[in-house]
């Protein structure tokens, strides 16, 4: 689902109307909230984006026109609803209808329990009426034999002449089979939720307060990161304890991870660095940190960030299979399988390895071609590492005084 909003500043007018798409996509948040900013609107905590006009396919935000939002609340919305099928769609829409909710925090929460009810758009087929109903009124799960038993039609018919609890609306006739709408959502700390896309969940809890939590999908920008942590609450990091939820990385890359020291905007660093890396990538990052046993986020970064300096070899662990697979396959040779017993691919797997100064390793051959020493790489660029200590130093001293 792709909605587009026109806001302003309904104190500024003259500043004039931005009309931004949702959800933000990834790369243009940054410059999203500055366009927002530029009008004097976009404040983390606020709801200051007055909604001139909303386009896209779902009619029943339209009742956001004239209001104000919070920029990053109607972001978290529209990804929600991008993930709901039609059915879901209909009865988001019917239940808002028919509870007459219009705003933001209950259209949050409703997206979480909407799945209750039961909307009727088309009462041609009282078979599938039947079975959604059914469906829905036991949590959306049924064991098979339950269903092949359940006489759909029959459920149908009981629900549309015997339920007077219908309501009319423009989106069908909604029975909410005794919804309620749970507060998942408080206005401040966004439910957890997994977007498409993410390679690490991860939250951060107050140390004073359980319920003070933030929940991350890594990676994202950087200052949406900033803003959610700020909205919810948190000075800084270091009054919150952090935990990884869910990783998508291999598991020989997780125990680097799993130090408990990591600051989030490393990691997101690091998801960054990783996201739409291949199978075949992840396997070559796997035998580079094999062979550097980098010690941190920061250093498996460098790694993802350089793999192009790594010559890597899948499902290779013998000199002589390296030595097969460059006469054979590299593409180097003009391979004649008439004279393969002439061939010694052990001595020549030796003198190529000696020659890359490579290793085996679980995922397979790897050697390194950069100008930089392999601490070099890892340790990353002088003046940063610099900056890092300096900054370290600081709040070391901050916190003597």
């Amino acid at each position: 689902m792709k909605i587009r909003a026109s806001l302003y500043n309904e104190t500024h007018l003259e500043y004039g109307v931005v009309t931004i798409p949702f959800p933000i996509p990834p790369d243009q948040y940054d410059s999203t909230i500055g366009m927002l900013e530029s009008l004097d609107i976009g404040n983390p905590l606020a709801r200051d984006c007055a909604v001139e006009e909303l386009q896209g396919p779902c009619p029943i935000l339209k009742r956001l026109e004239g209001t104000r939002v919070n920029v990053d609340e109607l972001d978290y919305l529209i990804k929600r609803l991008d993930s709901f099928t039609d059915s879901e769609l209909a009865q988001f829409q019917g239940m808002a209808a028919a509870k007459g909710f219009a705003e933001m925090t209950d259209l949050i929460n409703l997206t979480f329990c909407c799945q209750q009810a039961t909307v009727i758009t088309d009462f041609t087929d009282l078979e599938q009426i039947g079975r959604d109903h059914y469906l829905n009124i036991h949590g959306g799960c049924a064991a098979m034999e339950e269903l092949e038993r359940l006489d759909a039609r029959r459920t149908a018919l009981d629900l549309i002449l015997n339920d007077t609890s219908g309501q009319i609306t423009p989106y069908g006739v909604v029975y909410d089979n005794g919804m309620r709408l749970e507060q998942l959502y408080d206005g401040c700390h966004f439910p957890d939720y997994k977007y498409s896309g993410s390679l690490m969940d991860v939250s951060l809890t107050s140390v004073h307060d359980a319920r003070q939590t933030v929940f991350l999908s890594l990676p994202m920008p950087e200052r949406q990161m900033e803003r959610l942590i700020f909205r919810s609450g948190f000075e800084s990091e270091e009054f919150a304890r952090r935990t990884i939820q869910s990783c998508e990385f291999p598991q020989s890359l997780r125990s680097i991870l799993d130090q408990g020291q990591e600051s989030v905007f490393d990691l997101n660093r690091l998801c960054r660095a990783c996201s739409g890396l291949s199978r075949q990538e992840w396997s070559k990052l796997e035998a580079a940190a094999a062979v550097t046993s980098p010690e941190d986020s920061a250093q498996l970064r460098r790694l993802a960030e350089n793999l192009d300096l790594f010559d890597f070899v899948p499902d290779v662990h013998t000199p002589e299979e390296y030595g097969r697979h460059m006469i054979q396959q590299s593409g180097r040779f003009d391979y004649d399988s008439e004279l393969d017993a002439f061939y010694d691919y052990e001595k020549y797997g030796r003198q190529r390895i000696q020659e890359e100064q490579g290793r085996f390793t679980e995922p397979g051959y790897i050697a390194y071609n950069g100008t930089l020493t392999l601490d070099e790489l890892i340790q990353g660029d002088p003046a940063e590492q610099y900056q890092k200590e300096q900054a370290e130093g600081m709040e070391m001293g901050a916190g003597c005084s």
